[in-house]
């Protein structure tokens, strides 16, 4: 494996929660909910796999096993194993989404809202590193679908940033083109990236701040 050593683990409760064992022997769990309990143990399964090995270094096999279901079973949720990846990167995206969302702008100006949200970004990848590896950095190993997959992510939250700035009462009056607000999120984004490829604990702390500097200066009046 790429980083060798025992593979880490996801953080509980951030991207992931893993289920309760199911029961052995008669049940009265319905095929769905065995399923779904099965399912979330192949993601997480296959997120921490990907994040120690990357997308060569993974298999269907090796993800039921560190799952503890069947081949059969993965087969059963996922029809190969770009399509477990994408499921995983999916709850990653969401997860993001959410907490970009649940920043407050009441009383902050542009600057103040970009800071925090991207903000809001960095600190959720910090929360869980191995999450944050997989999703930032290995999935770029599947090629064409996963460049498409990513700049539908990012535009949706420049969008997301540009919509809830620009309805802010009280703030700069200048207005920035949507590119602008992509330009921020691709260039933090890439910044996490690298950090997260070469650093073992990423300072996502200081790099808020350097980000700060800039963001203050975009939105400069003219």
């Amino acid at each position: 494996m790429k980083r060798g050593g025992q593979v880490a683990r996801v953080r509980e409760g951030v991207f992931f929660a893993t289920p309760e064992p199911l029961p052995r022997g008669r049940h009265g769990l319905t095929r769905d909910q065995v399923r779904e309990s099965q399912r979330e143990r192949l993601l997480i399964a296959m997120t921490e796999l990907l994040a120690d090995a990357g997308v060569g270094g993974v298999g269907p096999a090796e993800v039921a096993r560190r799952a503890g279901v069947s081949l059969a079973a993965f087969y059963d949720c996922f029809p190969g194993k770009e399509d477990c990846v994408f499921a995983g990167y999916d709850r990653f995206i969401a997860v993001l989404l959410q907490q970009m969302l649940a920043v407050d702008a009441s009383g902050l100006d542009r600057p103040a809202l970009v800071r925090s949200m991207l903000g809001a970004y960095l600190d959720t990848l910090r929360s869980d590193l191995v999450v944050a590896r997989a999703y930032q950095v290995e999935i770029d190993g599947l090629g064409a679908r996963a460049r498409a997959q990513r700049r539908e992510s990012l535009l949706l939250f420049a969008r997301h940033i540009r919509e809830v700035a620009d309805g802010l009462e009280g703030g700069s009056a200048r207005a920035l083109p949507e590119s602008a607000y992509i330009g921020m999120v691709y260039a933090a984004r890439q910044l996490a990236s690298d950090a997260l490829d070469v650093e073992p604990a990423p300072d996502f702390a200081t790099l808020t701040a350097e980000l700060t500097v800039w963001l203050a200066d975009t939105f400069r009046e003219q």
